[in-house]
């Protein structure tokens, strides 16, 4: 019901009226979920449960934020966010990108390529028109596997960190190896294939790994979160932590 309710007022209302106005609408969307069993660590709102979506991602009714929202959020909040640090963020959920420009302490600013998000910027990740060793944290969520050229945005990323700076990265991830075939061009045989119309591979998290390897970067896998509160976290979700060596 959800779904289909989204899709209709996206066609009919304008996508930057949408987006002006998406947070006063939610608000009183919510107040029909609001509880006490659950809570988004986002947005702080309590509720008697989040929105079960097709895919098995629970939606929060307020601000809009997925699983692997809250816990990104929970891991830049606890360990990743420091005074002063320069982030870019690429095509950014809505619900981070404003919790995110409201702290005053840290320059964070966000790039779309697509038009679909709320950004600062329209950098394309493969020739990045940012000056070298530039930034302390990048957030690249769901965007290599879009990317045909993915070494080429991977070598960019490197380029312009800092020398240990961090780049916290995911894609959806398969067992055994990476799947790629670009002789699969067309939106239905890329959903058939790749599980999405505008993916172009499925990575495994070893062949994803390897490639960060060689493009420079320190990897750390991080998986099979624990999942102690009612935040409506994926405990199996697995982030790539990645680090620009000193030297």
């Amino acid at each position: 019901m959800y779904q289909t309710t989204k899709t209709i007022i996206k066609a009919l209302i304008p996508k930057e009226f949408l987006f002006q106005h998406e947070e006063k609408w939610r608000s009183v969307f919510a107040l029909f979920y609001s509880g006490k069993l659950y809570s988004c660590n986002i947005c702080n709102k309590k509720l008697k449960r989040f929105i079960s979506l097709n895919n098995e991602d629970f939606l929060c009714p307020n601000c809009g934020s997925l699983k692997r929202n809250r816990r990104l959020w929970q891991l830049l909040e606890t360990e990743f966010l420091k005074p002063n640090i320069t982030i870019l963020d690429f095509s950014p959920s809505r619900c981070l990108y404003r919790k995110l420009k409201k702290i005053p302490t840290i320059n964070y600013q966000s790039t779309d390529l697509s038009g679909d998000f709320i950004a600062d910027h329209q950098f394309d990740i493969t020739n990045l028109k940012i000056n070298d060793i530039s930034l302390d944290l990048i957030i690249c969520y769901h965007i290599l596997e879009h990317i045909k050229d993915d070494m080429a945005a991977m070598k960019e990323v490197f380029r312009v960190l800092k020398p240990g700076a961090k780049a916290l990265v995911q894609t959806p991830f398969k067992e055994g190896t990476i799947y790629e075939n670009y002789s699969i061009i067309s939106n239905e045989d890329r959903l058939k294939h790749f599980g999405q119309e505008d993916h172009v591979r499925i990575y495994s998290i070893k062949g994803l790994k390897e490639r960060l390897e060689t493009s420079g970067f320190s990897v750390e896998i991080r998986t099979n979160f624990i999942d102690k509160n009612s935040n409506g976290f994926d405990s199996n979700e697995t982030i790539l932590v990645l680090t620009k060596p000193l030297n």
